[in-house]
């Protein structure tokens, strides 16, 4: 199947579902005797079925996430994929960002990427020189796009501010849930300036993914769907909202790509914004800052 791709006004384009890397190799820290190889199969799979956008980090499992992500991409076209990376909060500075997206590239074996992303703001380094560094790597063809992870409004616009290159997305964690990134302004910001919201743990770890809530029940009758098919067309059929998730096995990908190549009704849209029971004003992982 294609995944359908939404696009900005200056013509940034991304297929609307992508498929992440966290945990791949480990969490925070490289697992030692790690069998990568479900990991590399579960990724062509993806591509196999229609997937063709891929997020990792330097900071999942001390690089490892993208060794693999690198190890199960380098057999295919690399126009047709699209990759983002991150740099973690620890490696702002000028040269330290240069370096980490030139170490990113070398593990994933790549001469580019699509998107690189702050995975997190630190206040203890100056954003102009962040921007700059990212700058400087797109004006070299290193990176395609420039973004961001958790970035409240303000911080937002002051990255913005220091960069000569529009920022393309948001990466914050914004699901039926949790709701953070609504409630504090950062959906309709990046909604009425032409720059993505990327949700990330869109069906919160599986907890979205089960019945028994009943306006979820009723619109898994009514669309003919999972209710974590409900969660994530939910979000995509908003204006500017893409997604990431992860199937670790053949039944949770083909459920996942269920959920794209359908809209939602806007009155089932507000329904949920409005209605669903559960709505918590803050991330249980990370906050916006």
């Amino acid at each position: 199947m294609n995944i359908p791709t939404k696009k900005l006004n200056n013509g940034f384009e991304i297929p609307v579902l992508g498929f992440g890397t966290w945990f791949m190799g480990g969490s925070f820290e490289r697992e030692t005797n790690y069998d990568e190889n479900n990991d590399i199969e579960a990724i062509k799979k993806t591509i196999a079925m229609g997937g063709s956008r891929f997020d990792t980090a330097e900071m999942y499992a001390q690089g490892y996430s993208e060794e693999i992500l690198g190890k199960a991409l380098k057999d295919y076209n690399r126009s047709k994929l699209f990759v983002t990376s991150k740099v973690s909060s620890a490696n702002l500075g000028y040269d330290d960002v240069i370096a980490a997206c030139k170490k990113s590239l070398a593990r994933l074996q790549m001469s580019y990427l699509d998107l690189y992303l702050i995975h997190a703001p630190n206040p203890d380094i100056l954003i102009e020189e962040t921007m700059r560094a990212f700058d400087y790597l797109k004006n070299r063809g290193l990176i395609k796009n420039i973004g961001v992870c958790n970035f409240n409004v303000e911080r937002l616009k002051e990255a913005q501010s220091k960069t000569k290159n529009k920022i393309v997305l948001n990466q914050v964690h914004y699901n039926l849930l949790f709701r953070e990134p609504a409630l504090k302004g950062v959906v309709d910001y990046c909604q009425n300036n032409d720059i993505f919201i990327e949700a990330w743990r869109p069906i919160q770890q599986g907890s979205l993914a089960k019945k028994g809530i009943d306006i979820i029940d009723k619109l898994c009758d009514k669309y003919s769907k999972a209710p974590s098919q409900i969660a994530l067309n939910w979000l995509i059929s908003q204006k500017n909202i893409v997604t990431i998730t992860k199937a670790s096995n053949l039944k949770h990908l083909e459920e996942n790509l269920g959920s794209v190549g359908w809209n939602m009704g806007e009155e089932d849209i507000n329904f949920l914004l409005n209605d669903y029971p559960i709505q918590l004003d803050r991330s249980n992982a990370v906050q916006l800052k």
